[in-house]
């Protein structure tokens, strides 16, 4: 029997006798409470997460509706596992009348789709709720019609929240190239909660402070579609504007900047001068959109400044689908590498303790998007070549010049002629640099050094093999190895230039997450964006909205200012 009828059936005994006892002395009574007073009192007084209802379904009837309505059965189990637990007792009904926490719901749902942008089609049952409400209404309020209102109520429920709590791209997320673990979810609590009239959806919504900055950034730009009316900026037959040229595009410039937040109010909106007021606002946007921080305005600087703001917003929701993916809970002190930023964070707690540039996958090649554990540190690494470069570079070169393998340090351990398994010495020409970071994946990734350093001065640094090259490797070997001290900054640089290859076990795995988000707010409260170097953007925007992002020139932007 469900407990809150059998302690309500008790009460009753009690209540009878307590009317016995008093008999006649009693005041006149007044007014009965109404049937949703009743029921929030029945609540109260057994402490009872589940809202109390006379109405009782079957699972028959539960079973029968999640069949005559197939969009409902990917849900079809949590429906089931909720009913079932409360003995088949309605949830959103008092008696006859719908609960004040019915509509309560429904109105949190569209408050939310207004400021997520996305919609869960929960219309159909917004409008039986508001006729049932709707005193002048004709509707016959059967059995058959409120067991049909209540089961939907509950499926609409967990059609929302499984979209808000583990996104809206329903589907195996590898076939959009990510493999990170989507997080686990466990709706039953928050129903109950719903239903019984706390209105709280963030046990749904992602934990990651990221993605409540990234709301908040959502509302803000929403109000800024103003701007999309605006010509777009032009410099004509003007290659780029340096701090003191005089321009007619500059008013625009300034107008977009005043509404970003990037110049000082102070700024006037006419000025047509490069001023030192509108350097500072350049480069402060600059900052956000990844390119070099130095003032002046170029082809990468209009290009970006004139993406519109529905681009912008639409990029802002993607993300904030792929914040819905993450993990709930992410590791006290981490390493993240967001791909199409070309950064690496190391992460202590919720702050940024240091970052690094890094270059990534060229898009051919492109870097696996996935979480795992670093484990190991390899010093005056080998590098094993793998099979892909060994038949389309190394040998159309040792055709080419038959001393190439000696020239580059190489050696052929193994395989055939016609495929032979090569490997490079350690060394300063190693591929791998002095020292790589081992965290074993089925995609054969890892950070490494590089003797090639030209890439880190890129504004897009795609151009890797797949692997994740450092800019200050050894700092990353000293952070890792901070709580031994055997290995002091002068024995990880001898180890380094050894020459011979030296692994070291961390005692402590490290969590390591390569991610890909091409809009985030920083802990400086900076909306930033970024270019998608990858289309995943255009991919998932196909999903989401059923049209892609335009892309972006991103070859033009790496050479422009």
């Amino acid at each position: 029997m469900f407990p809150a009828l059998e302690r309500l059936r008790r009460s009753h005994f009690l209540l009878v006798a307590i009317l016995i006892w008093t008999g006649c002395a009693t005041p006149p009574p007044e007014p009965p409470p109404s049937q949703e007073e009743q029921a929030r009192e029945i609540n109260e007084v057994f402490e009872t997460p589940v809202a109390y209802s006379v109405r009782h379904l079957t699972p028959e009837e539960v079973g029968r509706f999640i069949t005559l309505s197939p969009e409902y059965r990917q849900d079809s189990a949590e429906i089931q596992a909720f009913y079932a637990r409360r003995d088949g007792q309605y949830a959103w009904f008092v008696r006859d009348t719908l609960s004040t926490a019915a509509m309560s719901f429904l109105n949190l749902v569209l408050v939310q789709d207004s400021t997520i942008g996305l919609s869960t089609g929960h219309d159909a049952i917004h409008e039986l709720v508001t006729r049932i409400l709707d005193r002048t209404d004709t509707i016959p309020l059967t059995d058959r019609f409120i067991a049909h209102v209540e089961l939907s109520l509950t499926a609409q429920f967990f059609l929302f929240a499984d979209r808000e709590y583990n996104g809206y791209v329903q589907r195996d997320l590898r076939d959009l190239d990510w493999f990170i673990p989507r997080r686990k979810k466990d709706l039953q609590q928050l129903v109950d909660s719903l239903a019984a009239g706390r209105m709280d959806l963030s046990p749904i919504e992602p934990r990651v402070p990221q993605y409540r900055r990234l709301k908040t950034a959502l509302s803000r730009y929403y109000k800024l579609t103003w701007l999309d009316t605006l010509a777009p900026v032009d410099l004509g037959d003007v290659r780029k504007l340096v701090p003191g040229d005089h321009h007619r595009a500059i008013p625009g410039i300034r107008i977009r900047l005043h509404a970003f937040g990037d110049l000082d109010p102070s700024a006037g909106d006419t000025l047509d001068v490069l001023d030192s007021a509108l350097v500072a606002g350049v480069m402060r946007y600059q900052a956000r959109h990844g390119l070099d921080v130095d003032g002046v305005i170029g082809k990468g600087f209009i290009e970006q400044i004139n993406v519109p703001i529905a681009d912008r917003v639409r990029t802002i929701l993607l993300n904030m689908e792929r914040l819905r993916w993450m993990p709930a809970d992410g590791a006290p002190d981490r390493i993240e590498v967001n791909i199409p930023e070309f950064r690496m964070h190391v992460i202590a707690g919720d702050t940024t303790s240091w970052s690094m540039n890094v270059v990534v996958g060229a898009q051919a090649t492109s870097t696996v998007i996935f979480s795992d554990s670093l484990s190991r540190i390899v010093f005056s690494p080998y590098w094993s070549v793998p099979s892909s470069i060994v038949r389309n570079e190394i040998l159309p070169a040792m055709r080419r010049d038959p001393n190439y393998l000696a020239k580059k340090g190489m050696e052929i351990v193994g395989g055939s002629s016609s495929l032979p398994v090569v490997r490079q010495r350690p060394g300063p020409s190693n591929a791998l640099g002095l020292v790589k970071f081992l965290f074993p994946n089925s995609y054969n990734i890892y950070f490494h050094d590089t003797p090639s350093k030209g890439a880190f001065a890129r504004e897009t640094r795609a151009v890797s093999h797949g692997c994740i090259r450092l800019s200050e490797p050894k700092r990353l070997a000293e952070y890792l190895l901070r709580g031994d001290t055997t290995w002091t900054p002068n024995k990880i640089e001898a180890a380094m230039h050894k020459g011979r290859e030296t692994t070291v076990v961390l005692p402590k795995k490290v969590p390591v997450l390569i991610g890909y988000f091409t809009a985030w707010v920083d802990e400086k409260d900076a909306l930033n964006f970024r270019n998608d170097v990858y289309r995943h953007d255009e991919q998932l925007a196909e999903e989401l909205f059923g049209v892609p992002i335009p892309a972006m020139d991103t070859s033009a932007v790496a050479s422009a200012r």
